[in-house]
């Protein structure tokens, strides 16, 4: 089947948007959480890996914190 990861943070939807500008898409929840689907059919392990280094480096280099991440849309 399949799983999901979810991670409280209070900057979650900026995260989530700056992640989508590097091809990591996740799913925003209220109110405060980043949510990532795994698909064991889809998904490989180096797939999990990039995808992690590139949340670090969203986070590191506060990415995030660009105004364009701020603003909330209908759909995440």
């Amino acid at each position: 089947r399949g799983a999901q990861l979810a991670f409280a943070h209070p900057e979650a939807y900026a995260l989530v948007q700056a992640l989508i500008e590097q091809d990591v898409v996740g799913d925003f929840r209220e109110p405060d959480l980043l949510r990532f689907g795994f698909a064991p059919l889809y998904l490989r392990h180096v797939d999990v890996h990039d995808a992690v280094r590139r949340l670090e480096r969203v986070v590191a280099e506060g990415l995030h914190r660009s105004e364009r991440h701020r603003v909330r849309r209908r759909v995440t």
